[in-house]
């Protein structure tokens, strides 16, 4: 592939919550950095947020960790959830990995000024465009056995393998996951990894619980019909004395310890999961919720809660759930319900509003 080849290049830019595709130059590496072609993309739910909910994400950030993510003004290409090939090194570069190998990567750049991939603009964008760059340091190579789609999965899966951890499981917890989007999918497959369960799921669309149960959950609701805290009831009750969970003596219930993930992400779920989960449940938030919202503290002191938060995922959380994909002890290929090609990216972030309709969607920027 020629220089004079990689002039331009298409890409899905994002400007004031509307995305548009367009023509972009291709962007140059800098001193330890490689051009890659974008293979396989996903889209994440942060992606939505920010096409949605765009400045509530940059005030969070600021005002958590005083960073601007982008500028609502400026063109943004998204996506960084992605599989790769190499076509260029850059300056300073080691060459380890030659032209050709397709890779994952932890998706940063390391510059003086740090760059998030998927929150630059085209001359660092993320994986919605035909090219990216990315630092050589991080990159992963792929074996050959594991599919372009299934490399991209490695973040969303990094993402859930994180909550998990957060959580410290022990054998005897029973776990329940509230809301089987992506993410709750994710945390369902890591759990059944890791051998621990039995697992409860609970989700109003259909489809999501079917994923559910294929991805390993043991007891799927429709909470419409029956209460996802009961029927973690029914399957906490312990069998040995040494199951027994933390109780209290306002609460002195003997069942297996609770781990509840928490996946919605909307207004309302804290405190009923607060109101309905036993008594010293673990609850792992990892639904990104973009408004305001309020539970009842005295709820979860007097119930001994544990409430926690989980966002994102360390560089060696990532590589571990990349190796468990490797190994094949991660078997998430039903995550994927749609593959579409990048001009069709903006009408499927429309689609992803409907649950039953999709649950993760690849782009190849190649398909036409």
């Amino acid at each position: 592939m020629t220089q004079t080849a990689l002039d331009t290049m298409d890409a899905v830019v994002m400007t004031r919550g509307s995305l548009t595709v367009t023509t972009a130059p291709v962007p140059t590496p800098g001193p330890g950095e490689v051009l890659v072609k974008v293979l396989a993309a996903g889209i994440c739910g942060s992606d939505l947020h920010c096409l949605t909910h765009g400045e509530q994400m940059l005030a969070s950030a600021k005002e958590a960790a005083g960073v601007d993510l982008f500028d609502m003004d400026d063109p943004v290409v998204m996506g960084h959830e992605f599989c790769a090939e190499i076509v260029q090194h850059g300056p300073q570069t080691q060459g380890t990995l030659p032209i050709g190998t397709r890779v994952a990567c932890f998706p940063f750049l390391l510059r003086e000024q740090v760059v998030t991939i998927g929150f630059g603009g085209p001359d660092t964008p993320g994986a919605f465009a035909e090219y990216m760059l990315l630092t050589e340091a991080l990159l992963i190579p792929v074996p050959d056995h594991l599919p372009d789609e299934i490399v991209a999965l490695a973040e969303p899966l990094a993402v859930a393998l994180h909550a998990v951890n957060r959580g410290r499981l022990g054998v005897h917890d029973v776990p329940l996951v509230i809301g089987c989007g992506p993410i709750g999918l994710a945390v369902i497959a890591i759990l059944k990894m890791r051998g621990l369960g039995p697992i409860v799921a609970s989700d109003f669309s259909p489809s999501r619980r079917a994923l559910a149960k294929e991805l390993g959950a043991d007891v799927v609701v429709d909470p419409r019909e029956t209460s996802p805290y009961e029927s973690w009831r029914e399957l906490a009750a312990p069998s040995d004395p040494a199951q027994i969970g933390r109780q209290t003596l306002m609460f002195p219930e003997q069942l297996r310890p609770s781990a509840i993930f928490e996946c919605v992400g909307i207004p309302g779920v804290i405190q009923q999961v607060l109101t309905n989960a036993a008594a010293c449940s673990k609850i792992i938030v990892a639904g990104l919720c973009m408004q305001p919202d309020s539970f009842m503290p005295s709820m979860a002191v007097m119930k001994e809660m544990d409430l926690m938060f989980s966002m994102a995922y360390t560089p060696e959380e990532f590589a571990e759930a990349f190796g468990h994909l490797s190994s094949g002890e991660l078997k998430v290929g039903p995550l994927i319900t749609s593959r579409i090609g990048l001009r069709d990216l903006p009408g499927a972030f429309d689609r992803l509003a409907n649950p039953d309709q999709d649950a993760k969607i690849i782009v190849f920027p190649s398909m036409r």
